[in-house]
């Protein structure tokens, strides 16, 4: 059994999703695992990571309408002291996950045809995010 980690830093521009599919199965070529099991953790509170639709922008574009109705940005949150996009950002992050796992087969990721996974940035402004790429396998 072998593993391999890598942290990957993506820089968002802003409130959106970032589809990071490239950089992981690059990530996943690196380590060499043929068979296996990719773990990714993002170490942030206000942004998330989702596998979602990668063929057609009007998901992504639904799911961040969605999202933003759900949970409003406003000044009726106790948490202020980040500014009025922080709060509604922890609790879009709660209902999503900070974590995914996807299996690794012939040295490739096994995602389905139209999936691609996406760091869901919640914050308005660009920020700095953290991803931990774990692979564990032979």
């Amino acid at each position: 059994m072998q593993q391999f980690q890598r942290r990957l830093r993506v820089q968002t521009p802003g409130k959106s999703l970032s589809n990071i599919t490239g950089q992981i199965r690059s990530t996943v070529a690196d380590s060499q695992i043929k068979t296996g099991l990719c773990h990714l953790f993002l170490r942030h509170t206000s942004a998330s990571l989702i596998i979602q639709e990668n063929a057609d922008p009007d998901v992504l574009h639904d799911l961040e309408r969605y999202f933003a109705k759900l949970v409003p940005e406003g000044p009726h949150y106790r948490h202020g002291a980040e500014g009025p996009d922080d709060m509604p950002a922890h609790i879009r992050t709660a209902l999503t996950q900070t974590s995914e796992q996807i299996p690794i087969a012939q040295g490739q990721l096994v995602l389905g045809t139209w999936q691609g996974v996406y760091l869901w940035e919640h914050r308005d402004r660009s920020q700095a995010r953290e991803l931990i790429i774990h692979i564990l396998g032979e």
